[in-house]
């Protein structure tokens, strides 16, 4: 059953204190979670050349441990690589085939590592512990059992919405504009570890930023403070095109203390704080809409690596987002979208137990103006789950 309603709060524009984080490509949290996603598409590709169908898998539970270097200005050494561990579950052998899990899964993440951290040697400066095992006869049961669906093989709910504020766009673009390319070209001595937290009060907004310089780009402490001063201008000459704002201000690493050496800079041997400061764990970053929004309603469930067709803290995560999306853009009269889903273990993914959209209206509008149009949306998002998850296996949808 569809359920559509009316949402009773306010719009988020409408708080007066709205909190909204990202992390970046070189954060630690960010890592595990990209690189688990990247084993879990490897690992889907790999079933279905092989068997047609992607079979169990779990690859949701992972950490990467913090290594040891030794950095100064002008450069440094690893002492100790970061470590790797990559859990849970695969299927290793079906069919009387055999399948080179452990293989797939740190090609996958070398792959990641390579194609995103420009300074981290995938060879050298992180070791692999890969900590998969077969899983139980009953959750891989599952993908033997009849039917086009797969059963949902947890009780797991899911919220998404829709459209971000624009603190929520501010914050995301400014994460990606700092580790685009195009930045990376004319600030080569900044690091991918970047985390951004976004605080708006009324219509003045604030940004904390952390980015680290790159030890090797770095030759003294003046050098580090007058690159510093240049990236703080260009982070706010970038800010200023959010006309929205009536102010806006950046505070950059602002742990950093001049005149007391290397103790008071922000530097990088490798790019990343999982270097020597800071371990990263699945499940600790960005939600699936790359934002961690804290005025927002939010799941509890990681997605990263989790199974794209039977698993629902990563199907319904991802889906009541996509869906919330497709309301707000088809519908007239809505200011706000949230789609909640919650399943039902042992029941098919495309019938959940709850499948309801809370619709904030703009004045004058009514739900049941609106509520065909959002429940024919929903109800054609969960008909064609099949092919939404093999989109999903496939890595078409972001999850961190």
């Amino acid at each position: 059953m569809i359920t559509v309603e009316t949402f009773r709060g306010k719009s988020i524009t409408e708080h007066r204190i709205e909190i909204v984080e990202r992390k970046g490509t070189g954060h630690p949290d960010y890592m595990c979670d990209s690189i688990m996603e990247a084993i879990s598409i490897a690992l889907s590709k790999e079933y279905m050349k092989e068997f047609g169908t992607i079979l169990h898998y779990n690859i949701d539970k992972g950490l990467l441990a913090a290594g040891r270097v030794k950095s100064g200005f002008g450069g440094g050494r690893v002492l100790k690589p970061m470590e790797l561990t990559i859990g849970d579950r695969a299927t290793f052998s079906a069919a009387g085939k055999k399948i080179p899990v452990d293989d797939i899964a740190v090609a996958a993440a070398r792959r990641w590592i390579k194609d995103n951290m420009r300074f981290v040697d995938p060879e050298r400066h992180v070791k692999y512990r890969v900590v998969l095992a077969p899983g139980s006869e009953e959750l891989t049961d599952i993908f033997m059992r009849p039917g086009k669906v797969r059963p949902a093989n947890d009780t797991s709910a899911a919220i998404g919405y829709y459209p971000l504020s624009i603190t929520e766009r501010a914050v995301f673009d400014l994460e990606k504009y700092l580790n685009s390319e195009g930045f990376k070209n004319k600030f080569p001595e900044t690091g991918e570890d970047i985390k951004v937290m976004g605080r708006r009060e009324g219509n003045e907004v604030d940004m904390t930023v952390a980015m680290p310089f790159l030890a090797h780009c770095i030759k003294s402490e003046k050098e580090y403070f007058e690159r510093k001063r240049a990236v703080h201008r260009d982070m706010t000459g970038f800010l200023g095109g959010f006309t929205e704002f009536k102010k806006t201000s950046v505070h950059f690493n602002t742990l950093d203390h001049e005149g007391r050496g290397l103790g008071g800079v922000y530097l990088s041997l490798l790019g990343t704080s999982a270097e020597d400061a800071d371990s990263g764990q699945v499940g600790r970053g960005n939600r699936v809409n790359g934002l961690i929004s804290t005025n927002r309603p939010m799941g509890t469930e990681a997605a990263a690596g989790k199974n794209p067709v039977s698993h629902v803290g990563k199907i319904y995560n991802v889906l009541s987002h996509k869906i919330a999306k497709e309301i707000y853009e088809k519908t007239e009269g809505v200011k706000e979208v949230y789609v909640l889903l919650l399943s039902r273990i042992g029941t098919p993914v495309d019938t959940p137990q709850t499948a309801a959209a809370q619709v904030l209206l703009e004045k004058g509008r009514n739900v049941n103006e609106i509520a065909k149009t959002a429940e024919e949306i929903l109800g054609k998002g969960l008909s064609g789950i099949n092919r939404f998850c093999m989109e999903l296996s496939r890595g078409k949808y972001p999850v961190c």
